[in-house]
C-alpha cells in the first residue's frame, strides 16, 4: 500500500519487540513493498505504536489485525526490514480529502454518512 501512495508515512522509529498485525483484507502482504511471495521475517514494531487501543491493530489499514506482519524475501535481501518500525503513521491526502469533500456537501454528520437533506 505505501507503495503506491506516496503520501503515506512510516514510523521509522526504533523497533521494540512487539510483533506487527495484518487484518484480513491486508494479510499476506509484505508490509514494504505489497509483494504477495515468500514472507520471510517477522515484523517488529516500535513501543508507541502498540500502546493503548493501536495494540493488536493492523500496520497497514489501522483495521482488527488477525494475522502475524511479514517483510518478503526481496525486501530482507535489500535490507528494508532495518529502516524502523513500518507502521504507516498519517491517512493520507486522497482519504482525507474524501471525509471534507463529504462534509461539504453535507454527507458527513457525527462521524456518520447521511442522505443530503432536501
Amino acid at each position: 500500500m505505501a507503495r503506491h501512495h506516496h503520501d503515506l508515512m512510516f514510523c521509522r522509529r526504533l523497533p521494540g519487540i512487539a510483533v506487527g498485525r495484518l487484518c484480513e483484507k491486508c494479510d499476506g502482504r509484505c508490509v514494504v513493498c505489497d509483494s504477495l511471495v515468500r514472507p520471510e521475517k517477522s515484523v517488529h514494531i516500535c513501543d508507541e505504536c502498540n500502546y493503548g487501543h493501536f495494540q493488536g491493530r493492523c500496520i497497514i489499514c489501522n483495521g482488527r489485525g488477525v494475522s502475524d506482519a511479514f517483510y518478503c524475501n526481496e525486501c530482507v535481501g535489500l535490507e528494508k526490514d532495518r529502516d524502523g518500525c513500518p507502521k504507516i503513521v498519517n491517512v493520507g491526502t486522497a482519504r482525507a480529502d474524501l471525509f471534507y469533500e463529504k462534509k461539504k456537501y453535507g454527507l458527513v454528520r457525527n462521524g456518520t454518512t447521511e442522505a443530503p437533506a432536501g
